[in-house]
């Protein structure tokens, strides 16, 4: 099994999910007044499909369940199965979520993009015509000697003076 380091994100997203899930289905519990039975277990599925898309890193889908809850609560509203305390109350949470969601989905576009304008500089750096090799200094000849200077005999730099002025050295 290979682990993955999980994006930031990512990460995001799954807590955001965990807290739709614990925020949603305790606003759609059917627990005490303003909300029956049979109103809470179709809320409770479209919070489960809410908290399943958001888990999968599918923002966008998580926001078509969360449409499809809100428009479950405002028919089991309109036939009374639902008070006015109880849809505004999951309706607050489903705004915090809606935002969370949207925030992911700019993200995740925001991402995309960098993405793709890296992949087009990459791409655009493998088709540039490759940069021309540095040149290699070219070596000058060193400059002629100045007349009445140059070597002409091979014994040094003295060829052709005077010597009188150094030592006897052996006769």
């Amino acid at each position: 099994m290979t682990l993955r380091q999980a994006s930031p994100n990512r990460l995001l997203l799954a807590c955001s999910a965990a807290l739709v899930a614990a925020a949603l289905l305790s606003a759609c519990a059917a627990s005490g007044n303003g909300l029956q039975r049979e109103a809470a277990t179709q809320l409770q599925a479209r919070v489960l499909e809410v908290t399943q898309a958001s888990s999968q890193d599918n923002p966008e889908s998580a926001l078509q369940a969360l449409a499809g809850l809100e428009a479950d609560l405002a028919a089991a509203q309109a036939k009374g199965q639902v008070s006015e305390e109880r849809r505004r109350s999951i309706t607050t949470v489903a705004t915090a979520v809606r935002a969370d969601l949207n925030d992911a989905v700019a993200a995740q576009k925001a991402a995309a993009a960098k993405a793709a304008e890296d992949a087009r500089n990459a791409a655009g750096q493998g088709t540039q015509a490759p940069s021309p090799a540095p040149e290699a200094p070219v070596s000058q000849p060193a400059p002629a000697p100045a007349a009445g200077q140059g070597n002409t005999s091979g014994n040094g730099g003295n060829a052709g003076k005077n010597n009188s002025d150094k030592g006897k050295g052996k006769n």
